[in-house]
């Protein structure tokens, strides 16, 4: 009979799989849609909103990104600055004499996160879109006219975009590119079916009417951009991504940093589940598949490490004690016909289930190809697949326990 842990690695085994097999189905039968952008019936008017802390060397590049942008429909474009200790926002105030389509604001005081900041400058905006960007993210001039199309459809409340990687001069860097690469395309497949769970802070667009039905973000929650999609989704708005949108953001340069992130990101995610954990399997879907499949592939991540872990331990102190016993007892170490050479079935899977993947993610980096950029070669892959991944249920198993402990902090 199989032990506990035999069938808990099948299990993981064919949810992963059954995963893997879905994306790849819905990349078939919509690969000729995947850079599809709708042409806008009616020019929208829309502002832009970007929250800005201590970002000087970064912000100046940032707005004049989005006044190279080629949406005749922009009207507005409100910085807000959230009491940074350094010039932000004299930066900020030399573009608004500048430009009269740039608005330099500042909160009373410091909100202490992004989304405070989000929510005072939408208070100014007064069009039919209101769009936030993040004071490090440089959209492409044809981000935004690529995306206002999908708001052709009335139901739509909000669309989010392609975020790649700018700067890669580090190994920490090159990988964190193909993660975003992956997660773009993973996305993008996601929103075939209506699963979009999160509209990313680089550059993301909402129908003004639904962002203020629900009530703009929520300033107690670290991912914000997760919970407004969450929202607009559990009162029926639809979510779309249009991939040609291309943005590109600064990502941690070193591990510290990233993990730090990471931990927001994470405990951020478990915030925004437990806040809507009455929608599971409820009808609609967030309850249908936005929460199962968000709380699912958190527990894998970390019963996998679990068990990674256990096994690997239990393999090295049953291996010393047998060496140390037979060495106490003068008898045989090793035998060859105690050599097995015949692989397991499990490890047939495992296999099989990398294979797999790497092809999946090899398919979504091909997708990805840029003209400033040289393409992702296979040690960057393999690197990423072998150690990087390795990482998440780290942070995972760290967040949760943060969590618990009432963790909070930007």
């Amino acid at each position: 009979m199989l032990d506990f842990l035999t069938n808990l690695y099948l299990f993981y085994t064919f949810v992963s799989l059954y995963f893997l097999t879905l994306f790849i189905l819905i990349y078939f039968q919509n690969r000729n849609l995947l850079f599809y952008s709708p042409v806008f019936e009616k020019e929208l008017s829309l502002s832009i909103v970007i929250p800005c802390y201590n970002e000087a060397d970064s912000i100046g590049d940032t707005i004049q990104h989005h006044l190279s942008a080629d949406y005749k429909g922009l009207k507005k474009i409100f910085v807000v600055d959230d009491c940074s200790k350094d010039n932000s926002y004299e930066i900020i105030k030399k573009y608004a004499k500048l430009y009269p389509q740039v608005i330099a604001l500042q909160t009373p005081k410091n909100t202490g996160c992004a989304a405070g900041a989000k929510n005072f400058g939408a208070k100014f905006v007064k069009t039919d879109l209101i769009g936030f960007s993040d004071g490090d993210s440089f959209p492409k001039k044809d981000a935004i006219s690529n995306m206002v199309g999908f708001f052709n459809d009335e139901t739509v409340g909000g669309v989010t975009s392609r975020v790649l990687v700018r700067d890669r001069n580090n190994l920490l860097e090159k990988l964190q590119s193909v993660e975003y690469k992956i997660i773009a395309f993973t996305r993008k497949l996601l929103g075939f079916v209506g699963g979009i769970y999160v509209t990313n802070g680089p550059l993301s667009i909402y129908r003004k009417k639904a962002f203020d039905e629900v009530n703009g973000f929520d300033e107690k929650n670290l991912t914000e951009d997760i919970e407004i999609t969450w929202h607009f989704v559990k009162d029926n708005w639809k979510v779309q991504m249009s991939l040609a949108s291309l943005v590109y953001t600064v990502v941690p340069s070193n591990l510290r940093i990233w993990f730090k992130q990471r931990i927001r990101w994470n405990v951020g995610g478990i915030q925004t589940i437990m806040k809507y954990k009455k929608s599971f399997l409820e009808k609609g879907m967030l309850g249908s598949f936005i929460l199962p499949f968000f709380g699912l592939s958190w527990v894998l991540a970390v019963f996998g490490l679990c068990v990674l872990v256990y096994r690997v331990f239990r393999t090295i102190i049953v291996r010393y004690l047998s060496t140390f016993y037979s060495v106490q007892a003068q008898t045989t170490i090793l035998r060859l016909q105690d050599i097995n050479l015949s692989p397991s079935i499990l490890f047939l899977f495992g296999i099989f289930l990398f294979v797999f993947s790497l092809s999946f993610n090899l398919l979504a980096l091909s997708y990805s190809r840029e003209k400033d950029y040289k393409g992702t070669n296979p040690f960057q892959v393999g690197f990423f697949m072998f150690f990087y991944l390795l990482l998440y249920p780290i942070v995972l198993i760290t967040s949760s326990y943060k969590f618990l402990r009432g963790y909070n902090k930007w």
